[in-house]
Order: structure tokens, then C-alpha cells, then sequence
């Protein structure tokens, strides 16, 4: 074969260097993009809506504020959009990594006297009770011995421990603030002597991840999750003030249901002696049917 042929079979590899390299420039320009993007997205300004926060332009708020660390949960101190409210941080990465601090809210309904007895965080003397988002992974911790109080919100699966971790709330002035009344205890007693022990049948787990615990109160079980309202069920009330013949019932397995939505407790009706739980809407379908087996197999029927 000619030196001519031979030339013309060989393959010119020029093009082909050329095209490798403008497809790894490309690539390369990509990744110094996607960074410059999201360098410059978390160096925006977060937006924080304003919520009730009567002592949020107290003293001791603006002192705790200014004080407040550059990084929480590697995530650094961010500006706020204006209007900025008083009261407020915020530390961030990204738009989806971000703690955000609220100083001078209001206690959180769920601090009642069970949250108290087996929920709260106690750190460097101050106590936190941790509260879930129940459609969400995110979290809020609040302060629940100081005044003013703190709130700290962070999304769970994002962080390794708790943001509140690396704050210096001990330096807020300490607060007596009474826990509410535990669920189902101001309500009227019925007949409590077809109640047994429930205690004794009580299973360990009502759903998942909520866990049986014993309070000194009678006839009434708790079952507790970190983050969430505690599952309260109290045999022997009195009848549902709310209850009129007629009223909408909600049949789970063997028991009617009454929702009493203004006292947010639902009533088990049909057995010898009406019954009352209290439930976060986390796993709710699956916490009112283990329920309304458990008064099916415990409390008589009517």
C-alpha cells in the first residue's frame, strides 16, 4: 500500500481533541455557575414574614440579637429582607438550609404539664421544648423557662443536632411560666367504674413511635413522641357538652367518634362510659383506629 493511502485511512484526531475540550469547559463552566448561583442565592437577604411577638423590641431581645453567633449548624449569620422584624436572625446556605431565630414570641400551645414532665431539653440550664411540623421535617424549639421567649426553627433532616445547641439563652432573664393543663384533665368525670386497669392493658406503642407512659392521674393513658402533642386517652368523662342527637359521627372499626373541635377532643361514644382522647394530626388514621381497638377491647359496650 502507497505512504498515500496510508495517510488517507488514518484518522485526524484534531476535531475530536477540539470537541473534548469544549465539553469539558462546558461542564466547567456549569459547576462555576451552579456555585455562583447558590453562593449568590445565600447571600440574599432572608424574608421573614411578621408573627405575634409582643416583647419582640424588648431590651433583652435586641441585646440577645446582637450577640447572636455568625454561625449556627455551619450555616452563616444572613442579612434580613426590610422590613426587617424586630426580634429576628437568620443563618443560611442555601434557600432550603436555614435556621431562623424569633425572640419575644408567645408560649406554643402544645406547653402543657406533660410536655413538661417528659418533653423538654434542658441545656446550659435552660429548658427547650422541641415542637415537629406535623406536614413537614421542619421543627421549632422554644424556651419555656425565659422570658423573653425564644424561638428557633430548623429542618430536621438537614441538621445534625439541635441549632439551639450553639445560642446563649441563659442569658435571658429567667421566667415562672406555668405549663397549661394537661389534655382530657379539666374535663368532667363520668363514670369511671367499668374503667379497669388500663394501665395494665395498655400497649406499649399506640402508633409509631409513640410510647406508652405512666402518669399519676387516674384512668388515663399517655403515649409520647419527641416533637409532637402526647396521645391522651382518659376513660370515664362525663357526656360531650357539644353532643346533641343527630350530631356528625365518625365511625372507626367498632366505636362512633364526636369530634368536640372547640375543645379540639374527640369523644368515644356506645360503651358503658363515654371516653376522651386528644391526638396530634401526625399518623392520626393510624392512632384513632389502634384507639378505638383498645376501647373495644377494654371498656364495655353499652
Amino acid at each position: 500500500m502507497s505512504s498515500t493511502a496510508q495517510d488517507t485511512n488514518k484518522i485526524n484526531r484534531t476535531p475530536i481533541y477540539i470537541i473534548l475540550g469544549l465539553a469539558l469547559a462546558l461542564v466547567v463552566g456549569v459547576l462555576f455557575g451552579s456555585r455562583y448561583f447558590f453562593n449568590k442565592v445565600a447571600l440574599q437577604p432572608v424574608a421573614m414574614a411578621p408573627v405575634p411577638a409582643p416583647m419582640a423590641d424588648s431590651p433583652e431581645c435586641t441585646q440577645l440579637v446582637d450577640g447572636l453567633p455568625s454561625k449556627i449548624a455551619t450555616y452563616p449569620r444572613a442579612e434580613l429582607a426590610e422590613p426587617a422584624p424586630p426580634g429576628a436572625a437568620a443563618w443560611q446556605k442555601s434557600s432550603t438550609e436555614r435556621v431562623t431565630l424569633r425572640c419575644g414570641v408567645d408560649l406554643p400551645l402544645q406547653y402543657n404539664e406533660y410536655a413538661e414532665e417528659f418533653m423538654i431539653m434542658e441545656l446550659d440550664g435552660v429548658k427547650w421544648l422541641q415542637v415537629n411540623d406535623p406536614v413537614s421535617t421542619m421543627a421549632t424549639w422554644f424556651t419555656v423557662d425565659r422570658s423573653p421567649v425564644l424561638a428557633v426553627t430548623a429542618d430536621t433532616e438537614l441538621i445534625d443536632e439541635p441549632p439551639v445547641m450553639e445560642i446563649d439563652a441563659a442569658s435571658l432573664p429567667q421566667s415562672d411560666a406555668q405549663p397549661a393543663p394537661a389534655p382530657t384533665s379539666t374535663l368532667a368525670e363520668g363514670d369511671t367504674a367499668v374503667c379497669g386497669d388500663l394501665e395494665q392493658a395498655a400497649p406499649v406503642e399506640i402508633a409509631d413511635g409513640f410510647v406508652n407512659v405512666h402518669v399519676d392521674r387516674e384512668d388515663t393513658l399517655v403515649w409520647i413522641k419527641p416533637g409532637y402533642e402526647p396521645v391522651v386517652l382518659r376513660c370515664g368523662v362525663a357526656p360531650p357538652p357539644g353532643y346533641e342527637a343527630g350530631a356528625a359521627l365518625t365511625q372507626v372499626n367498632e366505636i362512633p367518634w364526636f369530634q368536640d373541635e372547640e375543645a379540639g377532643v374527640y369523644y368515644a361514644l356506645g360503651r358503658a362510659t363515654d371516653v376522651a382522647a386528644t391526638f396530634p394530626i401526625t399518623g392520626s388514621n393510624e392512632i384513632i383506629t389502634n384507639l378505638s381497638d383498645f376501647i373495644a377491647e377494654t371498656v364495655p359496650a353499652q
